[in-house]
């Protein structure tokens, strides 16, 4: 699947960290969104492990925008959320992964790929600045 809850909650919550631009703590973010805090904590710390966010600890802590809206692409967020490579099938980016190749050549993995690709491109060009506007 290309995008899920994970990827959705971290764009929302990085459009509203990128808003504030001061750091902002998970049970704001969660309160705000409404949705679970201990999911978010999990989705806000793979984002600060793959360098899209900052983390500050104590009573003013929070997480801010490691770089600028207009330097992280829409694809690197839902790659560090999902953790791992997003594709719109299991075999789009790799044809060893297709469910029914029993040592034939699948029919539809060129085009799948060529849709993947087009999707990777797409998302990579895409940025977080592009989103909030």
């Amino acid at each position: 699947m290309l995008f899920t809850r994970a990827s959705e909650y971290a764009l929302l919550s990085l459009v509203l960290i990128a808003r504030k631009n001061e750091p902002m703590g998970t049970d704001t973010l969660s309160k705000q969104l409404g949705i679970s805090k201990s999911f978010l904590a999990k989705i806000l710390q793979n984002l600060a492990r793959k360098n899209i966010l900052k983390s500050f600890k104590g009573a003013s802590g929070g997480f801010i925008l490691a770089k600028k809206p207009d330097k992280i692409s829409i694809r690197e967020i839902a790659e560090a959320a999902e953790g791992k490579q997003i594709s719109v099938f299991d075999c789009s980016t790799d044809l060893g992964c297709c469910p029914s190749n029993k040592g034939q050549f699948c029919l539809l993995w060129p085009f799948l790929n060529k849709l993947q690709n087009k999707i990777d491109t797409f998302l990579e060009d895409l940025t977080l600045k592009d989103i909030m506007e």
